[in-house]
């Protein structure tokens, strides 16, 4: 997995591309969210328009980092769920769990 950052209105945009499956991905995800919490940055919206595909542990990774942001009073929204992702999170009932927008924009604004 590829991870790069941007920022929108003030709003953390991450960019996984490839497949999120564990292992290095966990720890680049959770190093990058402790590093944005660090810096005062809480409000993260993940885009998944170019992940591939997702495992288990994938979706832990996903909770994790929901869990860590909410317990340093912040928030992590998903955008672009894809068909397939969209179906773990269904099946796993995590659709409950996790806010998910069409797109980053609607996310972004779904702060304000």
């Amino acid at each position: 997995m590829k991870l790069t950052t941007r920022e929108d209105k003030g709003i953390v945009i991450l960019e996984p591309k490839g497949k999120i499956m564990g292992g290095p991905d966990a720890t680049l995800l959770h190093d990058k969210l402790h590093e944005l919490i660090n810096q005062g940055k809480k409000k993260v919206v993940i885009d998944l328009a170019k992940v591939d595909w997702m495992n288990s542990t994938g979706l832990g990774i996903l909770i994790s980092g929901l869990t860590t942001m909410r317990n340093n009073g912040g928030e992590l929204k998903l955008a672009n769920v894809t068909e397939k992702i969209q179906s773990l999170l269904t099946i796993t009932k995590l659709i409950t769990v996790f806010e998910t927008f069409e797109s980053v924009d609607q996310a972004v604004g779904s702060f304000n």
